[in-house]
């Protein structure tokens, strides 16, 4: 897949589309996040009246609050997970070589793997160009994309990590033999706030595309139900 590079017209564009709603976001985390910190700070303190209490609704009562904190928790983390989405656009690009970050995240992440009884494979091309890429993003971009397929593998398996080159494009193909993805939820698994995940913020996979489109890269995905899944991901040769 060859892409030709946007015009810098194009690119301002691009850009630009992001600014209202990263503004609008800023202005979201300043009025929940003070209301929200408030809460979460009364319910600690609640919680430490209540363990200084002998009554005997005592142990009733402190799990109500502690049911009360998970789902501020819970807003809180929806609203990084939104501030860190609308903010996407605007990157910090270096050259670099595809093989060497995902083989610094193959470091980082094969602990995790092992505790969920995961195995890594790596196959990486020799010969990769190389591309300008905001590092610490892509970094998110392959933590997302790790942890769903942790989710696809509940009892273990294999993640393979492919990097190839052609037509101007340097590619990497991470394929599990998870579970898959039925067509239903593969055509909406990249629409902001769909999740199939209780709990789930419906913001990991979205905020990976947006981090790619940034890029001006793709990114699609091959799944069947039973069969594993395989995320296909591609940079501009610089």
């Amino acid at each position: 897949m060859n892409e030709s590079p946007l015009s810098v017209g194009e690119r301002e564009k691009f850009e630009a589309q992001y600014s209202e709603i990263a503004t609008l976001a800023g202005g979201l985390a300043h009025e929940i996040k003070n209301p929200l910190s408030t809460m979460s700070m009364n319910l600690e303190l609640l919680t430490e009246d209540l363990d200084s209490l002998d009554v005997p609704a005592k142990h009733r009562m402190l799990k109500k609050v502690e049911s009360v904190q998970r789902e501020c928790k819970h807003l809180q983390d929806i609203l990084d997970a939104f501030l860190q989405f609308a903010r996407v656009g605007k990157l910090s690009l270096s050259e670099a070589n595809l093989n060497n970050l995902v083989s610094d995240f193959i470091d980082f992440f094969r602990p995790q793997a092992r505790d969920a009884n995961i195995e890594i494979s790596p196959h990486f091309d020799a010969d990769l160009p190389p591309i300008k890429v905001d590092k610490a993003l892509f970094r998110q971009v392959l933590m997302n994309l790790a942890l769903n397929v942790i989710q696809a593998m509940p009892d273990g398996g294999l993640i393979e990590l492919q990097t190839y080159h052609k037509n101007g494009m340097v590619y990497l193909d991470l394929i599990d033999n998870g579970k898959g993805i039925d067509e239903k939820v593969k055509s909406r698994m990249f629409d902001a706030f769909f999740s199939t995940k209780s709990g789930g913020s419906g913001l990991g996979l979205p905020t990976v595309k947006k981090i790619i489109d940034a890029h001006h890269g793709t990114i699609e995905c091959e799944s069947e139900p039973g069969r594993g899944t395989r995320f296909t991901i591609s940079f501009p040769v610089c």
